[in-house]
């Protein structure tokens, strides 16, 4: 399984013509587009079935729109350029933190997954994990399969520690961190590659320990494992 070319082609043409005017005339292109999408956020949900809980899950339950809310936004391009899927447990409202795979033009494709709109509680948790449990933390970001699917962390970080840890804490830099997300990029060529699908599920479960580890301090989620 892999990524349709007409859905990179529409793409490609909605960038340099992001209006209504074009988006109704290109109607049925889309709608043609967005069925082979779904049908593909199908397969995948079969795909994470193995390895996550996905009872119930449905493709609305994933799929995002490619409608953009411009009423706050000084950017009024009214549609997105890409299209998007979260698979998780319940689905991308869940709250879980999920798999995000983002198809876009240009070599902009990639699947991740993280702390990226984290609360407040939620950071709080996951510091007061890091100062008790780093060890545990480290053994999975920092492993050699981890590091050479995703690479070094992103996200936003505090100039100073955090108030209530010491200023030499050994794990300082991760206790600064207000978002901590992981992404792993693919061509344009990848993604249409008839083994993407196999070489993405073993990227997502490459990634697994990490959403793990979250899930479990922020909803005392224990991992899924499927019975057979």
């Amino acid at each position: 399984m892999s990524v349709s070319p007409l859905l990179l082609s529409f793409l490609t043409d909605l960038k340099l013509n992001n209006s209504r005017e074009w988006f109704a005339i290109q109607k049925d292109i889309y709608d043609q587009v967005k069925v082979n999408f779904d049908a593909y956020i199908g397969d995948l949900i079969q795909e994470f079935a193995d390895f996550e809980n996905m009872d119930g899950v449905k493709i609305k339950d994933c799929s995002y729109r490619i409608y953009r809310d411009v009423r706050f936004s000084k950017n009024k391009e009214p549609y997105k350029t890409w299209f998007s899927a979260s698979f998780s447990e319940g689905g991308r409202k869940s709250g879980f933190m999920d798999y995000y795979l983002h198809i876009e033009p240009g070599g902009k494709s990639f699947l991740g997954g993280g702390m990226y709109n984290a609360t407040s509680e939620q950071l709080a948790l996951f510091r007061q994990e890091i100062d008790y449990n780093a060890k545990s933390f480290l053994s999975i970001v920092e492993s050699p399969l981890f590091l050479s699917t995703f690479g070094a962390p992103e996200g936003e970080c505090l100039k100073k520690i955090p108030k209530g840890y010491p200023a030499d804490h050994p794990d300082a830099e991760w206790l600064k961190r207000k978002q901590l997300f992981y992404w792993q990029h693919f061509t344009d060529e990848q993604i249409m590659h008839p083994e993407f699908t196999s070489q993405l599920i073993q990227s997502a479960k490459v990634l697994k320990p990490f959403l793990d580890f979250l899930n479990a301090i922020f909803f005392e989620k224990e991992p899924f494992l499927k019975q057979y």
